[in-house]
Parts: C-alpha cells; sequence; structure tokens
C-alpha cells in the first residue's frame, strides 16, 4: 500500500518505503504451525461422545482461535503498520493500529546516521539503523530494517543534498 500523499508537502517526493523485515514476522508463522497442530492433535484426542465432547471440543478450538490471532495475526498487523518513509526533505516514522506513533525528523535536523548488524542480520540482509537528531528527542533507534547499510547511505546522500539546496536557497540579507 502506497503512502498517503497528503502527509507530503508539494515539493517533497518519497524515495523509500520500508517496514521492519519480513523475517520480523517468522516467529508468528512458526507460532501458527505449531497452534494448527496442537489443535489438530487436540481434536483428534477430544472425547467423541459425552458431556465432555461438548466442553473439550469448544474450548480447543476457542484456545486455537485465540492463540492464533495473539500470536499470528497480531505481528503481522504490527509490521504493516509500521512505515519508515524516507523522502527528499525528511524522514517519517508511524508506528501503531489502535495507538499511533508518529515522528518527523527533517532532514537538516539530522545530526549523525550510523547502523549496526549481527551475523544474523547480514545473512538475512537488514540492521538497525540508529538517526541522531538535534532536538530533544534525541536518537531514533529503526530495528529490523532491510538492507539498513543501504538505507544509511542513501540517507547521508539525501542530508548532503538537503545540504545543499538549502544553502543554494538560502535568503540573502
Amino acid at each position: 500500500m502506497p503512502y498517503p500523499d497528503k502527509l507530503l508537502a508539494d515539493d517533497e517526493e518519497i524515495v523509500e518505503h520500508l517496514h521492519p523485515h519480513w523475517l520480523t514476522v517468522a516467529p508468528a508463522v512458526a507460532a501458527f504451525i505449531v497452534i494448527c497442530a496442537a489443535a489438530g492433535v487436540g481434536i483428534a484426542l477430544a472425547p467423541r461422545a459425552g458431556d465432555a465432547s461438548q466442553v473439550v471440543l469448544p474450548l480447543v478450538l476457542v484456545g486455537a482461535l485465540v492463540l492464533l490471532l495473539w500470536l499470528t495475526l497480531a505481528p503481522v498487523i504490527r509490521r504493516q503498520s509500521t512505515h519508515y518513509v524516507i523522502t527528499t526533505r525528511r524522514v517519517l516514522i508511524r508506528r501503531g493500529v489502535l495507538r499511533h506513533v508518529g515522528r518527523d525528523i527533517m532532514l537538516g535536523r539530522i545530526t549523525d546516521v550510523g547502523y549496526e548488524q549481527t551475523l544474523a542480520d547480514r545473512i538475512v540482509r537488514s540492521g538497525t539503523l540508529h538517526i541522531e537528531s538535534a532536538g530533544e528527542n534525541g536518537q531514533e533507534t529503526l530495528v529490523d530494517i532491510p538492507h539498513a547499510n543501504q538505507v544509511q547511505q542513501t540517507l547521508n546522500r539525501l542530508i548532503a543534498d538537503d545540504s545543499g539546496w538549502r544553502q543554494h536557497y538560502r535568503p540573502r540579507d
């Protein structure tokens, strides 16, 4: 889904629109498999007749459904509702479904961009991006960014371009 253009200024263009790395939902996939297998075993072992069958089978099904929603659907929705948008003028960070949290960092206010990758991050080509900005909120850490090293280079290039643009179009006294 594209990022809403209504949040952008007239002269602003989206350079990158990122979500956390797809691997962040791998535990949800594993949980889905385990829950489905456990529910299948629970259904197979449930009593077939009597009062117990009318209690056990619904408990297994409701329990499986609750666990599926909590452990599998929630992480997928959380990933899809986390947006890291890099434009030609700023970095927009939006998180949350029920409770929205947002932060905009103007490129001119960014003082440092760094990234870190563990060995596992390097294998799956993700990492953590640290954006240091002037102001009271200071550092923003973006975890599980796909191609974090390339995103860092893109941000550095955009910051340099923005700095040159601001110097070129600075009002003269």
